[in-house]
């Protein structure tokens, strides 16, 4: 099906062997429009990885602007976290933002996940 090359063996047999098939899987899997699943995933990752390059000393404090012309969508998180102020972190695995407004200025608080914030 993928190289066509004659076939031995097996009356059914579809490839000539197990490259061969692999090759034709990766190759139809390529063709199909992206599942759900993994743009979710995706953009969790990059979200992540966006993060964790502006938080290296775990606070920070970075316009959403830059954040966004890499990539960032703030729609995308794992789950939140709520301060004794009421500000609601939203965390991107162990990396958490709180948007802010500052003189005109939209920023974004950058946390890392810290065991006292452990609801009960």
């Amino acid at each position: 099906m993928y190289c066509g090359k004659p076939l031995t063996g097996r009356i059914d047999k579809k490839y000539c062997d197990p490259q061969c098939k692999s090759a034709y899987q990766y190759k139809t899997a390529q063709e199909q429009p992206e599942r759900f699943y993994n743009k979710v995933d995706n953009q969790l990752k990059l979200n992540r990885r966006i993060l964790k390059a502006y938080n290296k000393a775990g606070k920070a404090t970075v316009r959403t602007s830059i954040l966004r012309d890499e990539g960032f969508d703030p729609k995308f998180f794992t789950h939140y976290w709520k301060n004794k102020k009421g500000d609601v972190y939203l965390f991107v695995y162990e990396y958490g933002f709180l948007k802010k407004r500052e003189n005109d200025n939209r920023k974004y608080v950058l946390i890392q996940w810290q065991d006292y914030m452990i609801s009960s």
